[in-house]
């Protein structure tokens, strides 16, 4: 695999895709431009199986993401607590939580939980394991999950330094076989920026992404979070970021590639998405201000969705919103 892009990537993707970008405002977070503002921010909604607890403490969140969640933790029942939130108008959730001491996330006391969830209540239903062991790969395929999610990291150091595992690339390679084997819909994420601010496996995480049937590949970029040990570190380069756009573009290029939700805002948030969409994108998740106009110009045509940017294949199964 060469370390920058040889083609134009906006045309590998015309070559793969429909002229069609997707963008995602799930209800994780109150959002909206002039552009899109979401009408049901409930719609799809997400769940800490663990509360705010994290036993890793990663240099880069320290259980920060977690806290805005719905919390499952103490002996709260997840289907209970689904079928209320659908209830209220939710048709799809995240399940996720703080990692264990072995990087993942621990769901095994709720697999009868979901499968029930999957089997009673037409939601959709996408889960964060974090590291994937066997029996979790087993019972993620059993209970019917949509989806899996999972940060792949591609350096030895960044799994010590930042997530402080005792783990090597080796696991997160057996993670993604484990899914593989199962048929269960791989959903990596690559955090691009993540050894402190700067490039250290993300082409590697790549290349290992590369070798599975995956879904969607979903690139996020380094938020540093008030608070936490990388609260002061720049993120990389937006001109280094979206050269990696280009050569994950080129290197899956019949794969969906979105851009998430984590990314620094303000002027670089416009310009990687400017350069998500100049790199053949299929969608990214809220969309800065003009970036729905800017993929127009492109000859784009833009759909707009009030879930994960996770859920790709699942389009036609959910409410399309008009854009403003």
């Amino acid at each position: 695999m060469t370390l920058t892009p040889t083609r134009d990537t906006f045309e590998i993707r015309r070559e793969n895709f429909d002229d069609v970008i997707e963008f995602y405002a799930p209800g994780l977070k109150k959002w909206e431009t002039s552009e899109w503002k979401p009408t049901n921010a409930r719609r799809f909604l997400p769940i800490s199986v663990t509360g705010d607890a994290c036993a890793l403490q990663c240099d880069h969140c320290q259980a920060n993401v977690l806290k805005g969640m719905i919390s499952a933790k103490a002996g709260k029942d997840l289907y209970e607590i689904a079928h209320r939130l659908w209830e209220s108008g939710t048709d799809g959730i995240l399940v996720s939580g703080g990692s264990k001491r072995d990087g993942g996330v621990p769901l095994n006391k709720h697999m009868e939980a979901i499968a029930r969830i999957k089997r009673d209540l037409p939601m959709r239903i996408i889960v964060h394991s974090g590291v994937v062991y066997p029996d979790v790969a087993e019972g993620l395929a059993d209970a019917g999950v949509d989806g899996v999610m999972l940060d792949i990291m591609g350096a030895d150091e960044t799994i010590r330094d930042v997530y402080h595992l005792d783990l090597t690339t080796v696991d997160f390679d057996q993670s993604l076989a484990l899914l593989a084997a199962r048929d269960l819909t791989i959903i990596p994420h690559i955090v691009i920026g993540l050894h402190f601010g700067r490039f250290l496996g993300e082409h590697t995480a790549l290349e290992m992404i590369a070798k599975y049937p995956v879904s969607t590949l979903i690139l996020v970029v380094l938020m540093p979070l008030t608070g936490t040990p990388m609260a002061g570190v720049a993120p990389p380069p937006v001109s280094e970021v979206t050269e990696f756009f280009a050569l994950s573009r080129e290197t899956m290029p019949d794969t969906k590639i979105n851009l998430g939700c984590g990314r620094p805002m303000g002027e670089m948030k416009k310009e990687l998405d400017w350069g998500a969409i100049d790199n053949g994108f299929n969608g990214i998740a809220y969309p800065a201000e003009g970036a729905i106009a800017y993929a127009e110009s492109r000859g784009l045509t833009p759909r707009l969705y009030e879930y994960c940017c996770s859920l790709t294949w699942a389009g036609d199964g959910y409410q399309e919103v008009s854009i403003a």
